[in-house]
Order: structure tokens, then sequence, then C-alpha cells
């Protein structure tokens, strides 16, 4: 495959988080009074994920996606407690929470991320493209990861997400590149796959243990 430019996700592709989003939740709920359970609050976090549109917007937002990450947690407590938190209960325990998970601690990353990063290294120029927000900077930087890329692609610093054609396009600009010189390896089939192939790109879905990142660096020996 004559592949110049990679495209890296990042949640589920080169990190993961330490710890089940439904633990956080609940331990940081806990210490404002909240008794939750764990499973449950992990329930509703991935139903408010599903059910609350991605952000687009017009141009960048300037509050970085904050407001979308404020709804998502009050959906998230509001299905677990049967009512809607006052502001003056939401906004201490998401304050927390959003910057528990800006924390490089609170994530990992995958055995097979650095082995492959180092083999691409010189071969080819790499990217982040990722639906997150600018915390994203900090958790790389935090585990060393940044110095491997050419630059990052962030969804809130765009003003759209994956699967949304601008950020492909974003992505395309940041690079200089062409649709067909590139390939975008992620692990969602919609947001990541979907999206990179409707922008023309070559795909590489990560489907851990059985298809990991080793595989791409195989994919692409010359």
């Amino acid at each position: 495959m004559a592949v110049k430019t990679v495209f890296f996700d990042a949640a589920g592709t080169l990190i993961h988080l330490r710890q089940p989003v439904g633990e956080a939740y609940a331990a940081i709920a806990l210490e404002h009074g909240l008794a939750l359970e764990a499973a449950a609050m992990d329930h509703a976090f991935r139903s408010a994920w599903k059910r609350l549109p991605a952000p687009v917007h017009l141009g960048v937002p300037e509050d970085d996606d904050r407001f979308w990450w404020r709804q998502l947690v009050a959906d998230s407590f509001a299905q677990v407690l049967g009512r809607t938190l006052s502001s003056a209960e939401l906004e201490p325990v998401f304050a927390q929470l959003y910057d528990h998970f800006a924390d490089p601690e609170t994530w990992l990353v995958f055995d097979d991320v650095r082995p492959t990063l180092e083999a691409l290294l010189g071969r080819c120029r790499m990217f982040v493209l990722s639906n997150f927000d600018k915390r994203l900077r900090r958790v790389l930087a935090g585990h060393n990861l940044d110095c491997y890329f050419d630059g990052m692609i962030i969804s809130s610093e765009v003003g759209a997400s994956k699967p949304h054609p601008r950020i492909f396009e974003a992505a395309l600009t940041m690079a200089k590149a062409t649709p067909a010189e590139c390939l975008h390896i992620g692990d969602d089939l919609n947001a990541d796959i979907g999206g990179a192939q409707a922008a023309g790109m070559a795909t590489f879905q990560v489907k851990r243990p059985a298809r990991g990142l080793g595989d791409v660096s195989e994919l692409l020996m010359p």
C-alpha cells in the first residue's frame, strides 16, 4: 500500500481508560454525596453517548465543547437518579469529572502503540485525528506520545466530529495530502471507517485482540 500519511484515532485506538467510565463517575459522585452504582452509571453514560448527537458547529466552539460534555454528564446522572440535578449539584461534580479525564494518569496506552509508532517513524507522516477536545493534547503529552505526530486534528478545534466530512477535510488540509495517499486507523466502524472511506481514504479498523496496530506495520511494509 503506497501510504504517505497515516491518521490515528485516539481513544480506543492509541489510549484507553484505566477504569470503566461508570466507576469513575460513581467514585466522584460519592465525593459529592451521591451514592450510585458503577454499573448503572456505565450503562447510563453509554446510553447518553449514543443518544446525544455528536457536536457539529458552524464555527469552532469557544468553550472547547465543554457545554456538550456537561449535557452528557447531566443526562447520565438523570437516568440513574430519576431526576435532573440542579445546577448547584451538577457543577462541582462536572468540574471534577472534566478534570479527571484530562489527567494522563486516567488513561493507559495500548501495548502495541509505541512499537507501531516506532516502526512507522520516518516511513510516513503521522497525525492524530480524534473526536476529542484540547484535553487530548495534555493526555498524549503526559504519555510522551505527542512527539511521534506531525500534528493533531481534534474535533472541538475543527467544530465537527467524525464522520462529518469537515473534520476529514481539515485533516487533509493540515497534512497537505490527497485522500489516495492517506490511511486512517480507528476502532469505530461509523466514525472512523465510514467517515474516512467517504473522504476517499484507505482504512484500518482496530479490533483488539484479533487485529491490533501490529498488523498496520506489516500492511505498510514496502
